[in-house]
């Protein structure tokens, strides 16, 4: 098991593939941890270094009190990457996790040298619907909105026809602490990167699921019209986390993006 402590905090995460290779850091997305990259690595071989990590409070992480401010989570991740001594990353975060990528750009440039934002925005949702999720958290816990994030999060098609796995990513939802997912909420809640996204100079590639009930396809193709020069792909049949649904395709798009795919 790889943990860092990072400003006090315990980061949980995965460090794999030739060290001379260009390295390619995952962020997840709420209520998961870096399994949701799993199939997506496993196509990538050893033509990076990658490193995947639990952000607080998810996963085998350390949940520090709530609420997190998403600056928290940019450090953690900054500080995970000074730790291994990466520099000059292709950066790849999917919901909250393409926040944490976009903030990271943006505070640390000398980190990032590309970024592959998945089903993200540059502000997702509204305050008032944050402050929803947090209270029904507080009251009924996450299984109370589980079904509900289900249904965002995978396409009808994969509901209906990958039962058992569907019950398994249920299982790592419903088990992540009530101070992570109420804390990572409150970070959501208050991020809005219209200013610093616009002002991005990284090459970047933005990808979202045709069927994702989260951020929905027409809010990923404003951040990728926000952030100068970036480009827009849709995954088709996919709902919010495309890396499960589709991995080939987002791998692909990976690939193809950072200039491997000639090599494939």
């Amino acid at each position: 098991m790889q943990v860092a402590a990072i400003d006090g905090v315990h980061i949980h995460y995965s460090d794999s593939g030739p060290r001379t290779a260009p390295a390619l850091a995952f962020s997840n997305s709420l209520g998961t941890d870096f399994r949701i990259w799993d199939r997506v690595a496993a196509r990538l071989g050893e033509r990076y270094r990658i490193v995947k990590y639990d952000k607080r409070g998810h996963g085998l992480s350390d949940g520090a009190p709530a609420p997190y401010k998403l600056s928290d989570h940019v450090g953690d991740l900054a500080g995970l990457l000074e730790v291994l001594g990466v520099s000059n990353a292709i950066v790849c975060g999917l919901s909250v996790g393409g926040l944490i990528a976009q903030g990271l750009a943006a505070e640390h440039p000398a980190l990032v040298r590309q970024l592959i934002l998945c089903d993200t925005a540059h502000k997702i949702g509204t305050a008032e619907m944050w402050n929803e999720r947090i209270a029904a958290v507080e009251k009924g816990g996450i299984e109370s909105l589980a079904d509900g994030v289900l249904e965002r999060w995978f396409s009808a098609d994969f509901r209906a026809n990958k039962t058992a796995e569907l019950a398994a990513w249920r299982n790592l939802l419903v088990r992540t602490t009530a101070d992570g997912y109420a804390g990572t909420c409150a970070a959501i809640r208050d991020a809005d990167l219209t200013d610093s996204s616009a002002r991005l100079a990284v090459p970047t590639l933005c990808i979202c699921g045709s069927e994702d009930g989260a951020t929905t396809p027409d809010l990923v193709r404003s951040t990728a019209a926000l952030i100068p020069g970036a480009r827009f792909e849709l995954i088709k049949g996919a709902g919010h986390l495309p890396c499960i649904e589709a991995p080939d395709a987002v791998a692909d798009l990976i690939l193809e993006f950072t200039g491997a795919m000639a090599d494939a």
